[in-house]
């Protein structure tokens, strides 16, 4: 079960982590140093079957369910209906400050995919876990193997275009472990990432 923590170079935030398979799929719980804490389960496809993000001051609940998402996002600390409110939108999953998305997302694609795969997402930004959805494409640009005292590591490197924007970004991910990506870098990590079977 790796274990170990990120940092949010943006912000400075620490967000100390822990992932392992389970019986159906995958889940990542963890707990940043301003106070967020994830909990996301996949499925064996790796898509986002139960999410939840919590804040100081927000907290989103949600899921997949067949070609959309639907999520609650009420305020921390408030009861009654009048502090929550429910959304869908049609898309294939969440996306996060949390390193947990990036890998469950990388995971989900086809590695034979050479052009790269669309992903309509709902993007949970900042401490205000604010929805905003928007699409992307994703790419394997490269897979390369490092020698390590245990096993050869795989490494998959992907392409990120937001197809709103153009802003391009990279990320590396090994196993169930992000090495790198936009602005997060993996501090510590006290056990090897789960590779796929």
């Amino acid at each position: 079960m790796p274990t170990g923590m990120y940092v949010h170079l943006d912000e400075g935030v620490e967000e100390r982590f822990q992932c392992a398979p389970g019986p159906g799929g995958w889940r990542y719980t963890s707990q940043r140093s301003d106070g967020v804490r994830t909990d996301l389960v996949v499925d064996a496809r790796w898509r986002h079957i139960r999410v939840e993000l919590v804040s100081p001051s927000w907290w989103v609940r949600g899921g997949v369910t067949g070609p959309e998402v639907a999520w609650v996002r009420g305020a921390t600390g408030q009861a009654g209906d009048g502090a929550r409110a429910e959304h869908t939108a049609k898309a294939s999953g969440f996306l996060a400050d949390s390193p947990a998305f990036l890998i469950a997302i990388a995971r989900s694609l086809d590695p034979a995919d050479s052009a790269g795969t669309d992903l309509r997402l709902v993007r949970l930004t900042g401490t205000t876990l604010a929805p905003l959805t928007a699409s992307w494409r994703w790419r394997l640009a490269a897979t390369e193997t490092y020698e390590t005292e245990i096993a050869p590591l795989p490494v998959a490197q992907y392409e990120i275009a937001d197809l709103g924007t153009g802003e391009l970004a990279a990320v590396h991910v090994a196993g169930d472990v992000l090495l790198a990506g936009p602005g997060i870098e993996l501090a510590e990590l006290e056990t090897p990432p789960n590779l796929p079977g």
